[in-house]
């Protein structure tokens, strides 16, 4: 048993408290609230405590789309598992079978208050495959793993022209990359009718050839999990749009760089978005419009929002220093946060474990000595299933 107290407790689910206390039991939540007599009756004698010294407490943060573990820091090509470019349709490939756990980012990650990453494939394929969703910490991939696929990636715009367009293959136009899309899609709402009829009378009919491309896409039909769709330039975004309309699917907008430049048809479509890399040069043509105001407008027009770092773009230790510019550039405080904490897990579809501080979610919490959208606040203890996984010390 773990109690955590005298906090300045934000939740992320509605409730703050000034002199807060939070009491985790083995990896979950117990209880959250202001007044530590509440639940005197349940403190076990051999409770462990932690003293926040009045510092801010907040859920662990969320890194809502990454490729942390897919491109290994300082390796090179042996550590390059992101993109598998000789087939511009790689929905069957898995994040689970490329992340290396014992990437050094995802300590970094842990150091600067970020508890859960997500993390796939990268956008050299018009589809490139499921992401998945992983603590920062454990001992393997598959005990840091919290859901997988939680997205299939899809790109749109200047990365799958290039990269086929070097290879003389197609796709080399918009046109292609959106053909090749629904290509498939049709193909695999074709798949899934001919397995339900045929499950439905399988003495008659043959049994349909397993594809496992197609396998994966039905789950994008049937609702289970969204496409994930990179996509910078405004065109781009609205035939993501177009194509998730087309075939009743879910998606959410990656990047959405300029998605400031058409906020009242994002506002009226009603998908949500996952913002940035932020701190990044206009490095290609796509980004000329990169603006930092991008997320406190696309906010304040009521769009769902998570802000990510892409790492290695940004570096995913800088996640909050990612949401801290952007309330610098007009994107309100409360709502920054919460595009790090519970509107990304929302998107994601892992808030019933994260994001918030509440009664039964995984005990994932930060402590800060500050305010953790001011630049010199550091963090003091990341706590990860209930456990202590970074303690600062002296001047660290």
């Amino acid at each position: 048993m773990l109690l955590i107290y005298n906090g300045r407790i934000q939740t992320m689910a509605g409730a703050e408290y000034t002199n807060g206390y939070i009491l985790c039991g083995d990896d979950k939540i117990i209880a959250v609230g202001g007044d530590i007599k509440e639940i005197e009756a349940l403190l076990e004698p051999d409770v462990k405590k932690i003293d926040c010294g009045g510092g801010f407490v907040l859920p662990g943060l969320i890194d809502a789309h990454s490729h942390i573990g897919m491109w290994e820091d300082a390796v090179g090509f042996e550590g390059d598992d992101g993109n598998e470019s000789t087939d511009p349709v790689t929905p069957q490939l898995r994040a689970i079978d490329a992340v290396y756990h014992a990437d050094r980012a995802f300590v970094e990650a842990y150091e600067a208050g970020v508890t859960t990453v997500v993390t796939g494939p990268g956008s050299a394929n018009v589809i490139g495959g499921q992401f998945a969703a992983f603590k920062t910490f454990g001992r393997s991939v598959d005990e840091m793993l919290i859901r997988q696929p939680v997205a299939m990636k899809v790109a749109f715009g200047e990365n799958p022209k290039t990269v086929y367009n070097e290879k003389h293959q197609s796709p080399m136009t918009r046109m292609a990359t959106a053909a090749i899309l629904r290509e498939n899609l049709f193909k695999a709402r074709e798949y899934k009718e001919q397995w339900e009829e045929y499950k439905k009378n399988t003495e008659e009919l043959d049994k349909p050839e397993f594809d496992f491309k197609l396998e994966a896409l039905v789950q994008v039909l049937k609702g289970e999990m969204p496409l994930k769709a990179h996509a910078h330039r405004a065109d781009d975004i609205l035939t993501a749009i177009r194509i998730a309309r087309e075939f009743d699917i879910k998606i959410t907008l990656e990047h959405c760089t300029e998605g400031y430049l058409i906020k009242d048809l994002l506002a009226e479509a009603g998908y949500p978005v996952i913002v940035g890399p932020m701190l990044t040069d206009r490095s290609k043509i796509e980004l000329r419009n990169q603006n930092l105001k991008n997320p406190g407008i696309l906010a304040k027009e009521g769009i769902k929002l998570a802000i990510m770092t892409d790492h290695p773009c940004v570096p995913v230790q800088h996640l909050c220093l990612c949401a801290s510019i952007a309330v610098k550039e007009g994107m309100e405080p409360q709502e920054a946060l919460k595009a790090i904490t519970i509107n990304a897990a929302e998107i994601i579809g892992i808030a019933q474990r994260v994001g918030s501080i509440e009664k039964g979610k995984d005990a994932d919490i930060v402590i800060y000595d500050g305010n953790p959208l001011e630049l010199m606040s550091k963090v003091q203890k990341t706590i990860i299933n209930g456990k202590v996984i970074f303690e600062r010390t002296g001047n660290d």
